[in-house]
């Protein structure tokens, strides 16, 4: 039932609206014995004409019925249906499902035409082309374009095709609107298969000119990175990180007609077409617009995580090219808005990505390289024509020359002449003396590069690049001494990246609990090849022999961890003044410090490869615990969001409290808003409204107040208090909830404590189909803890015995014949 009242009317209004009110008021009387409305709330309602009046709406009534009553108690005529009801201060449509909220809230609604005829509008507008209502009607499809009601119609209705060709033609502030409202019509999972691959070749040219404005290229960004998203992966959400693997796997099979169509492959084949794309987006990484920053930041970050196989390495050696990640790191001290924050952190797992994959690309070199070119055709092992061209460039800058077999002996490491050429290989190559002249063990590069795979091969190239001249000097000096006192460089390189790779635990892809900012990781080629100068300078101060080459790469893992600590505060010259200028005797006498506290059983090969197999089982264990959390749902208070008007954020909450719970689906967060904390039941039944988890595109933290008069530490009965008022400044417990349509909040929260809060906020990231990244030290401490336990319970049989482990295993005699199999154990 639907009640009215007469508002007081303005002194121009007066006669008109007396004369309206007289009838609609006759219905305010109810029926004797009628049950009255649920809720008690009277809202205004504005109809075409400019009549106001105060209607008392049924909260038990569709939202149809509601307009049915108000036209027929209004005498309005037309149909009904032809009406909806909108909030007259965000022009939000009223549905069902908000309703109550708008009665609740004594929201000022307005009559206006249905979404039916806004859409045929629209579709109208566009077609005309006409420049003045074009721009009006774009404006006005950024937000009508995000209703259902309003969409579905607009689909049917081919206003798609119309909204392409606007776009292909317009160009300023109106394409900007049109991009916007194709943006946000990108966020439903329906309706924009039809997409074709030159329009999104119209896309990426338009992000691609650097003259275009701020506004038109923050829209396009978002288009690219949407559509980058958009493949067969997120069909089937199944809530699982798809980041275990080195690179995105092919998109999966979709039905036909799905827009989960497009992804990766179909969106880089068009940016490669436009061959400055890149530069221009990660050249905005430097500009002063702080959104256009972030979301050039996500179209990066989309384009790392969904890169298949088939353009990973041109993607990757591009961005390097460009040199993306120091522009990221400029970044790290110069953002100014939180939700840059967590971008920058999920590059950094982008990267974590980037040099694992590297490391698990093994080196595959033929010919003259060192491998039987017969022996590994067999199992499918070609040539690498970048490889071969890195390793061209390193022999070439070491100025040496190839020598026989004859000198054989000068290079054997104590080897036996017998052991030595069975080493070397079958081929030709058993013959001449070349790459373990820079300080290889062998000729056998593959082999050579086994443990750090492309990525050593990178780093070595790297370091000779930075100074060919130092590089050939350095080869020259080491070939002048004696064998045995020889420092392998090329060894000490390879050893060197093992031991940042642990520093940094790079021990798979999608596992990164850094919660700050690693600038020294982003610049892994560079701490590289200090460490590996520290390595030779070590070696030649300690007067080491190659005997020594465990020790001094004890005292490099010893000295990374002093140079790289508080990586996030310290500058750079001070990590090359650790590296650079560090003395031996006071490197050895704190590392004997560390071995006292320390048991050198733990830096074995075969215990740090236990120690990566933990980590992963550890990590995946507390984002399982993590979910569980959020399974059994939570208490929080509804922050408010910081903005610049103290009148805004001082206004009081009337229902400060909420109960958030994730289903069993992992696909809703259902929650409720309260006034006061109560025992919640278990199920969904108490909890009305829910949060669509495929909608959460960020968590921000740090992002809102907690509201004056609200005590977090209060019981489940507690109601508001009346403390006195504080100025209003960011919580360290606040959170919220970013959709994926363009950044907007879909919830502000103030956790009661600190457990909570890193529970929720890492629990929702690793809930992230990307994998997301850890949030709070408090995880990535459980994390390191849980690692380390179960490491020491795994070698308690071994120290107990006093197993001997071996630092390597060398591989075994050949069998005698074929009659054995391979075991499943």
């Amino acid at each position: 039932m639907t009640s009215y009242t007469r508002p007081p009317p303005t002194l121009h209004q007066r006669t008109q609206v007396d004369w309206k009110m007289a009838q609609p008021q006759s219905h305010t009387q109810t029926a004797p014995g009628r049950r009255g409305p649920t809720l008690v709330a009277t809202n205004t309602v504005t109809t075409k004409d400019g009549l106001t009046v105060r209607a008392r709406v049924d909260p038990t009534l569709s939202v149809a019925d509601v307009v049915k009553q108000l036209c027929m108690n209004l005498k309005i005529s037309g149909n009904p249906l032809l009406f909806a009801l909108r909030d007259a201060d965000g022009d939000e449509l009223v549905t069902d499902d908000n309703l109550r909220k708008k009665i609740r809230d004594k929201a000022a609604l307005k009559l206006v035409s249905a979404p039916l005829l806004e859409a045929l509008e629209t579709i109208e507008k566009l077609q005309l082309r006409d420049e003045k209502t074009l721009r009006f009607s774009l404006f006005n499809l950024q937000k009508y374009i995000k209703e259902e009601q309003f969409t579905n119609e607009f689909l049917q209705n081919d206003g798609l095709r119309e909204l392409c060709e606007v776009i292909t033609t317009v160009g300023g502030n109106t394409l900007a609107y049109a991009l916007t409202s194709l943006s946000n019509l990108l966020d439903l999972p329906y309706g924009w298969e039809s997409l074709s691959a030159e329009f999104i070749h119209k896309i990426v040219q338009i992000l691609a000119n650097p003259n275009n404005l701020v506004n038109v290229c923050r829209p396009a960004t978002l288009i690219l990175r949407k559509l980058v998203d958009a493949d067969g992966s997120q069909a089937v959400g199944s809530g699982v990180p798809s980041s275990s693997a080195g690179f995105s796997a092919p998109p999966t099979a979709t039905a036909p007609g799905t827009v989960y169509r497009f992804g990766f492959d179909v969106v880089y084949e068009q940016m490669k077409r436009e061959r400055g794309l890149l530069e221009v987006v990660v050249g905005r990484l430097g500009g002063g617009e702080s959104m256009m920053v972030l979301y050039s930041m996500t179209l990066l970050n989309s384009l790392l995580s969904h890169a298949t196989p088939a353009h990973w390495i041109e993607l990757t050696s591009t961005l390097e090219r460009l040199n993306t990640s120091r522009a990221v790191i400029r970044l790290m001290s110069s953002h100014t808005i939180e939700d840059l924050t967590n971008s920058i952190l999920d590059y950094q797992g982008n990267m974590v990505r980037v040099i694992y994959f590297k490391k698990t690309r093994r080196v595959l070199v033929s010919g003259h390289w060192g491998i039987d070119d017969g022996e590994y055709a067999e199992q499918g092992y070609g040539g690498d024509g970048e490889q071969e061209a890195m390793l061209d460039y390193i022999w070439s800058c070491a100025k040496l020359e190839v020598e026989t077999s004859t000198m054989t002996p000068r290079y054997t490491n104590g080897q036996t002449g017998e052991s030595s050429a069975r080493s070397r290989g079958k081929s030709s190559v058993r013959d001449i003396i070349k790459w373990r002249k820079i300080g290889f063990e062998s000729e056998d590069l593959r082999r050579e590069f086994e443990g750090t795979g492309m990525l050593g091969l990178e780093c070595l190239k790297h370091f000779v690049q930075a100074d060919p001249s130092r590089f050939a000097q350095l080869v020259l000096e080491q070939n002048s001494r004696a064998p045995e006192r020889r420092c392998p460089i090329a060894k000490a390189s390879n050893e060197v990246v093992e031991i940042l790779s642990e520093h940094w635990s790079i021990f798979a892809p999608g596992y990164s609990t850094s919660t700050t900012f690693q600038p020294f990781f982003l610049s892994f080629y560079r701490v590289h090849a200090l460490a590996l100068l520290f390595f030779l300078r070590m070696w030649s101060d300690s007067g080491a022999a190659t005997t020594d080459f465990t020790r001094v790469a004890s005292l490099v893992r010893s000295q990374v961890k002093v140079a790289l600590r508080n990586e996030t505060d310290r500058p750079w010259h001070e990590v090359e003044q650790e590296f650079l200028e560090s003395d031996y005797r006071s490197v050895r006498d704190r590392q004997m410090k560390e071995l006292e506290l320390e048991d050198d059983l733990l830096n074995k090969v075969p215990v740090r490869n236990l120690r990566a197999k933990l980590y992963k089982e550890s990590y995946e264990f507390i984002r399982q615990q993590r979910i569980q959390c959020l399974i059994q749902g939570a208490w929080f208070v509804n922050g408010i969001p910081l903005a610049p008007s103290p009148g805004l954020v001082q206004k009081r909450q009337s229902r400060p409290w909420r109960y958030m719970r994730l289903d069993r689906n992992l696909k809703y967060i259902h929650y409720c808003d309260s006034a006061v904390k109560f025992p919640v039941r278990s199920g969904l039944e108490d909890l009305s409204d829910k949060i669509d988890v495929s909608q959460i595109g960020e968590i921000a933290m740090n992002t809102c107040a907690l509201p004056p008069n609200i005590n977090v530490a209060a019981g489940p009965a507690q109601t508001v208090s009346d403390l006195p008022t504080v100025s209003l400044s960011a919580s360290p417990l606040s959170f919220s909830l970013l959709s994926v349509r363009g950044g907007e909040s879909l919830g502000d929260h103030v956790a009661t404590d600190p457990s909570r809060w890193a529970d929720w906020t890492d629990g929702l990231n690793m809930l992230r189909r990307d994998g997301g990244h850890v949030a709070t030290p408090e995880t990535a401490g459980f994390v390191n803890s849980l690692t380390e336990i179960g490491l020491k319970i795994k070698l308690l049989d071994l120290s107990g015995e006093k197993v001997d482990i071996p630092s390597s295993l060398g591989p075994g005699p050949p069998p005698a014949d074929t009659n054995f199999f391979f075991s499943d154990l």
